[in-house]
């Protein structure tokens, strides 16, 4: 299935409304994972950037991006959409890197040209993971890590599309997730947790670590509605896979 234009399309489109109401969180403070905006330095994910060769799927605006080269790191900026990238262009601090327009499923890159490569739904949350997967593991050197995150599966199964939020009810088979069909024709993609093994093995990763960002009580989704609030405190809402190439 080819998303590649249609994920283009809506991401062009709400780029700015998009910028408009996340960025005042997420642009202000560095390295927040998530719906929660939980600090890496709680959940330990990324670790020390400085000197490393990182390559962001699905920069957005830069938010991580600007911070990981005010860091030391050696960054690249990928995304699908121009608009999301002149955002990017126009944040972009002191610490200059390059932005480059992409797919993840198709990158552009030549093999062995990072040491990380990350995304926070980004993506491997907007491309076919197992197209994707083995492109962000084929332009990784030795000893490169992978590290992203995505929805939980059981977040997706349990989203009411009539209420528009995530409930405490079964909603959706958990078998039958994969694509999620967006506003105007965009595709997203969730995978099992079976599933996102053997992708991830299947492209000749290894599995160091699997986080379930959970927030604290009080702590608000920034973009979806939940019932109850404090949903994702009592069920993983996300998936922070921490993984390396051999």
């Amino acid at each position: 299935m080819d998303s590649i234009p249609a994920n283009r399309r809506l991401w062009n489109q709400i780029s700015s409304a998009y910028q408009h109401e996340h960025d005042p969180q997420i642009g202000a403070t560095p390295r927040l994972w998530g719906m929660y905006s939980i600090p890496d330095a709680h959940l330990h994910a990324l670790g020390d950037v400085t000197g490393k060769r990182v390559l962001e799927l699905g920069c957005g605006a830069g938010q991580w991006s600007r911070a990981l080269a005010a860091e030391g790191a050696t960054v690249v900026g990928l995304d699908l959409s121009e608009a999301q990238l002149a955002a990017a262009a126009r944040a972009m601090g002191a610490a200059r890197y390059p932005l480059v327009q992409g797919a993840a499923e198709q990158l552009p890159f030549a093999a062995d040209s990072f040491d990380l490569v990350f995304c926070d739904f980004g993506g491997l949350s907007w491309a076919p993971p197992h197209l994707a997967v083995p492109q962000a593991a084929r332009v990784l050197g030795r000893g490169g890590r992978l590290v992203f995150n995505v929805a939980s599966p059981w977040f997706e199964a349990c989203y009411d599309e009539a209420a528009s939020r995530v409930t405490t009810t079964l909603q959706q088979d958990y078998f039958g997730l994969n694509t999620i069909a967006e506003d105007d024709g965009a595709t997203s993609y969730q995978l099992t947790y079976g599933d996102w093994v053997k992708v991830l093995r299947g492209a000749g990763l290894i599995i160091d670590d699997l986080i379930e960002p959970r927030p604290e009580l009080g702590t608000p989704n920034g973009y979806n509605e939940t019932d109850p609030p404090d949903w994702a405190h009592r069920w993983p809402a996300e998936l922070l896979w921490v993984t390396h190439k051999p």
